[in-house]
């Protein structure tokens, strides 16, 4: 494979690059890292997934949208998202657990080259719709990686008992403030995907709108979601609440797309 190298050099350099964030972590220095060189290292093996993502899912001119290369995308996203947030917000804790995701989302279209040609006409209105899911796939990994830190953080508290690497992380309640924007951007997005999905089917996907299962969880998530944010605004819902309903959107959301490709792709071989 000609670009072996470079997917060695990306796995390993997020790789390094998250190993030197845990250790920051740890010792409680790790903001003040990424806000230096480290955090705009992490720019280097960006551009690099960025460069091998382009490679992987445009083939002969037509696009290559198996579970792999949509599974690096979402990873390459969530960390471009990561990365860009820093300048607003102390994610540098955040950043220690999704750099290892990333490595492995970088390496994993080398690992599995399998090509699954869409069938769908390439086109600017295609490439915007599945660029908007993606993003909004991103957005709602990131939610649930937030949700899970929260409730792990929470229950240590509990028992009076908090690691180096989770005391290092922000304050609760702005990792909350920042988990309800995230959802709220995340919906948005899902929502102009239904949308688009729907009123412009035939000029994205080349056939007439049909609902199948791929949209029932697609919009069993919404619904969650859409729920969620009603709950936060109107009844206060947060900490234990809002993580559960968080959860429960993103497996409904992975079910939607991702677990459809598992099942076509690893399970039945199609």
């Amino acid at each position: 494979m000609s670009n072996l190298p470079l997917y060695l050099a990306t796995f390993f350099a997020y790789s390094a690059l998250g190993a030197f964030f845990w250790r920051a972590q740890s010792a409680g220095k790790a903001d003040v890292l990424n806000r230096g060189m480290l955090g705009h290292a992490i720019l280097a093996p960006l551009v690099l997934h960025g460069y091998l993502l382009h490679q992987n899912l445009l083939v002969g001119g037509e696009l290559n949208f198996g579970l792999v290369p949509a599974l690096s995308l979402i990873l390459w996203l969530t960390m471009l998202v990561y990365w860009l947030a820093r300048f607003f917000y102390p994610l540098a804790g955040l950043q220690a657990l999704v750099l290892p995701l990333a490595a492995v989302g970088a390496v994993l279209p080398a690992l599995f080259p399998a090509v699954r040609i869409l069938s769908q006409p390439h086109s600017w209105a295609f490439d915007a719709h599945i660029f908007v899911a993606m993003l909004a796939y991103s957005l709602f990994t990131i939610a649930a990686l937030h949700a899970g830190l929260m409730s792990l953080v929470e229950k240590r508290l509990h028992h009076a008992e908090l690691p180096p690497v989770l005391q290092a992380l922000p304050p609760l309640l702005t990792m909350e403030i920042l988990l309800f924007r995230i959802i709220g951007a995340g919906f948005i997005l899902l929502t102009l995907t239904l949308i688009s999905g729907m009123m412009f089917s035939e000029q994205i996907f080349g056939k007439l709108w049909r609902f199948n299962h791929e949209m029932l969880f697609g919009f069993i998530s919404w619904g969650v979601f859409a729920v969620l944010l009603m709950g936060h605004h109107f009844k206060g819902w947060r900490g234990r609440t809002a993580v559960r309903w968080t959860m429960s959107g993103f497996v409904f959301l992975l079910l939607a797309y991702l677990g459809t490709q598992f099942v076509l792709e690893v399970l039945l071989h199609r």
